[in-house]
């Protein structure tokens, strides 16, 4: 299971909310670059970056961070965050971007993730954010009526490279990940399944290590607020994976 640092932008700073609140904000450095790095240099693989201000407006405005950010590591990046046409995504992909996380367009334009899909195949991942087994959207503002399960089927099927399964309820909580929602939702696709939302420590940790076939886990606040040492749970999952 590959251990995900996040990076969430606003107004080119690194900072954290309280249960996507826009109004609950926790700025955590002025220089995302250097924070990238130095989770690089714990050992991540793999780096989560939202773009809050995309996510809200859906209009990119983290676009020179986000460059920053790529010309400071050398780990794979994942984006998300109000990514609505596949020209910002050329966008991003152009700037060296990895993968492009899909959230809000997969409920209000499933075709367009299935020709995101189509044009740029292997990169885009959907990202499902629920409450209560619902889906949110436009930064978690709001909930639909839109079964969580049944949108990752229709990822799925529309060719996405995997699943972000984000349980709004327990996001920034520190209460521990919700492991029935993450079980659950690793049985419904057989893509993989990065699980975000509510992880404060190395047993948090452990425990999503016990589902079976989850692929990642993001964590963020856990990192910065230093509940969990990022270099000793992805120590922890290469251990187990030896």
């Amino acid at each position: 299971m590959l251990i995900i640092p996040a990076i969430d932008l606003k107004a080119g700073r690194c900072v954290r909310l309280l249960q996507g609140r826009e109004d609950a904000v926790t700025v955590y450095s002025d220089d995302p670059a250097s924070t990238a790095g130095r989770w690089e240099s714990c050992g991540a693989q793999l780096l989560h970056v939202v773009d809050l201000d995309g996510a809200f407006t859906g209009d990119q405005k983290n676009l020179e961070a986000i460059g920053k950010i790529r010309d400071a590591v050398t780990m794979e990046i994942e984006v998300g965050g109000g990514i609505r046409d596949l020209k910002k995504m050329e966008e991003l992909l152009a700037m060296g971007i990895n993968r492009i996380i899909l959230g809000t367009v997969a409920i209000e334009k499933p075709e367009l993730v299935s020709e995101a899909c189509r044009r740029f195949p292997g990169r885009i991942l959907v990202g499902i954010d629920a409450r209560d087994g619902k889906v949110a959207v436009k930064g978690w503002v709001e909930v639909t009526s839109v079964d969580a399960k049944t949108l990752a089927k229709d990822a799925e099927n529309a060719g996405a490279a995997g699943i972000i399964y984000t349980d709004i309820s327990t996001d920034g909580m520190m209460t521990g990940p919700n492991i029935s929602a993450m079980e659950e939702m690793v049985k419904t696709v057989s893509i993989p399944l990065i699980a975000s939302g509510g992880v404060s420590s190395l047993e948090d940790i452990r425990h999503l290590m016990g589902i079976k076939g989850l692929w990642g886990v993001i964590t963020g606040k856990a990192i910065y607020s230093g509940s969990l040492d990022l270099r000793e749970a992805i120590n922890l999952a290469q251990q187990v994976e030896a």
